[in-house]
């Protein structure tokens, strides 16, 4: 794979899964645990506000508009591919793209993100919540098909809200720094949260089974908000419903990668939830997470995004250390702890892509 182009060569159609078969890629290798030919790095948010061509093809068009727009989608998922050559391509999309793809009133407001036109705080509303049927996941198929035709040996990394930040965006009316009515009801009226968390997980694995048979090569269930949870809540109230997105998957022969943020004293607890890889944040070594999952555990992570704008030293130095310490997983994909920041130079991701391609494998 170089920047001047996606190479198509040593790619075959898995016609039994609708799939394309990767045997030379080293992002599916490190996901399953296996030893890459190097070392496989991608950045969560990769596509968007930090690209000069993202902001451009975006003019004038709604950030949920793009998500459900396959041509415009397929476009945006592959701008980071051609200018980084990164391992692994994520569909363009953004957590609440289920929700408004299943007719619930949601919105991404600049400056202030997803705002939800009736919030979800009784049994009635959770009863009232549309099921996400085939005709509102198309367009995002489509995308997904799109990609697969273009990205060559490239995987594509299918994206979907876990069910508890879904909740939590639902309840809340939008985002919220102490979810106080989230914990509210998850505490206060037990059965209307786990009949909401069940409706979600219907919905997300809905959402994630569209992208696979349209033949993305991997998923993530990104659980934006898990980490202002205690872990006694996380397993209760949460874990079941993560576990049931995540079982639903285990067919689909692709790898699945758990993301929460915050989420260090969970990582143990979101590890039991079915993914073969775990998503680290920046918070916690790498060496230490792998402490804390099941043995087998691939991890990915866990740059600190904020410190791509310290000057090229500092990030080889941080970049040499995260490399070193995940030697201690089953496998490791390299990626920051969180997504690109918005002001984030294009230039300082090309250089970690290269340092971390030219980084021997021990």
């Amino acid at each position: 794979m170089s920047r001047a182009g996606i190479v198509t060569t040593d790619v075959h159609a898995d016609a039994s899964a609708g799939r394309r078969h990767l045997p030379a890629s080293p992002f599916l290798a490190a996901a399953r645990g296996e030893r890459p030919t190097h070392r496989p790095v991608w950045f969560m948010r990769q596509a968007g506000r930090s690209l000069p061509e993202y902001r451009e093809v975006r003019k004038g068009t709604g950030m949920l508009e793009a998500c459900l727009t396959p041509d415009l989608a397929c476009e945006i998922t592959l701008q980071p591919v051609r200018r980084y050559g990164v391992d692994a391509a994520i569909l363009f999309s953004d957590i609440v793209v289920p929700l408004r793809a299943a007719g619930v009133g949601v919105d991404i407001v600049a400056g202030t993100g997803p705002v939800v036109e009736h919030p979800v705080r009784t049994a009635a509303d959770v009863a009232a919540l549309p099921a996400l049927d085939g005709a509102g996941v198309a367009p995002v198929a489509e995308a997904v098909r799109l990609l697969v035709r273009e990205l060559g040996e490239t995987p594509l990394i299918g994206f979907a809200g876990a069910p508890f930040t879904l909740a939590s965006y639902l309840v809340e009316g939008g985002p919220s720094r102490n979810h106080e009515r989230t914990k509210a009801l998850m505490h206060a009226e037990p059965e209307t949260w786990h009949a909401l968390c069940s409706v979600l997980a219907d919905t997300t694995l809905t959402f994630l089974r569209a992208q696979v048979e349209a033949g993305v090569d991997a998923v993530q269930l990104f659980d934006s908000w898990a980490g202002a949870l205690s872990e006694r809540d996380y397993r209760e109230l949460v874990l079941p419903h993560s576990t049931r997105v995540l079982a639903g998957l285990a067919d689909a022969g692709v790898p699945r990668i758990h993301f929460g943020v915050g989420t260090g004293e969970l990582l143990g607890a979101m590890g039991e939830a079915g993914a073969d890889v775990v998503g680290v944040d920046w918070r916690i070594p790498l060496d230490v997470a792998a402490t804390r999952v099941a043995p087998g555990t691939a991890l990915q992570g866990n740059l600190d995004p904020a410190l791509l704008f310290a000057g090229e030293d500092v990030v080889a130095r941080e970049v040499r250390r995260i490399l070193a310490e995940g030697e201690a997983a089953a496998g490791h994909v390299f990626n920051l702890g969180h997504g690109v920041l918005p002001e984030t130079d294009p230039d300082a991701l090309a250089r970690v892509v290269d340092l971390v391609h030219a980084t021997a494998l021990p």
